[in-house]
């Protein structure tokens, strides 16, 4: 049985005294595919130190996160290009979008950069790995005006069923984690009328700990935790669950 996290920040400072403890932790309990979304070009070295210790396992995506847009936003994006150009196996485009959560007040600008790296995807046929946050119209105007022609995943969903359904038609996956465990979530309430072809797992860890460790610090051994609910919501078993959504992160990524 092999379970996959779609969606994992292993190389960021929450996790600096024990990653490797984490990572072996999380493959004794099968889950051995990791991840990794960019935020910006700060954290590029360590997540390139990651994939050369663990190649069989992790596998990096490229790109520019909407919380890390401000003004030198096109030299970020240089340097996912520049990435792009010399690191043939970067698997994605991601985390992108757009977030009015924390500041809405660079809504341009992240509106910019989320379309520039949408035509880098298409460009270097990459999918694309989705931020959104308070953002969903937004996010889905600009997909119908430059669609993402490798499809990919509307990470950490947490949106309606009718958003699911758009997300779904327009050829991407919809990524599920620790949310989906949470008493007020409201997803779990709905999940059932999506086809589990549609769903990835994720983590996003180190944030959105599913019960009983939300508040705590999230690893990618949680996953389990997200797959047993999807187990309870679809009436499948926990090797179903691992082989259908790992099945997908392959469809969407491509290993």
């Amino acid at each position: 049985m092999v379970l996959t996290d779609t969606h994992t920040h292993l190389y960021l400072e929450e996790f600096k005294e024990d990653v490797d403890l984490v990572i072996k932790k999380a493959i004794s309990n099968n889950v051995s595919r990791f991840f990794l979304p960019a935020i910006n070009s700060k954290h590029n070295q360590s997540m390139l130190g990651l994939r050369k210790k663990y190649p069989d396992n992790i596998f990096l995506m490229s790109g520019l996160h909407p919380c890390y847009v401000d003004s030198n936003y096109r030299e970020e994006i240089s340097v996912v290009e520049d990435i792009l150009n010399l690191d043939k196996s970067i698997v994605a485009i991601g985390e992108i979008g757009i977030d009015l959560h924390w500041d809405k007040s660079n809504l341009d600008i992240q509106l910019k950069a989320f379309k520039r790296q949408i035509i880098l995807a298409n460009d270097f046929d990459l999918p694309i790995v989705i931020h959104c946050r308070e953002s969903f119209d937004e996010i889905y105007n600009v997909l119908n005006k430059f669609p993402a022609k490798n499809g990919g995943i509307f990470h950490c969903f947490t949106g309606t069923l009718d958003q699911a359904n758009k997300i779904i038609s327009m050829g991407m996956k919809i990524g599920i984690g620790g949310v989906v465990t949470f008493k007020n979530g409201n997803i779990d309430k709905f999940l059932k009328n999506i086809d589990v072809k549609n769903i990835v797992l994720e983590t996003d860890s180190p944030y959105l700990s599913p019960k009983p460790f939300r508040g705590k610090r999230n690893e990618s051994s949680n996953i389990t935790l997200i797959a047993d609910k999807l187990c309870d919501i679809y009436g499948l078993s926990i090797s179903e669950i691992a082989d259908i959504t790992t099945k997908n992160s392959k469809d969407v990524f491509g290993v």
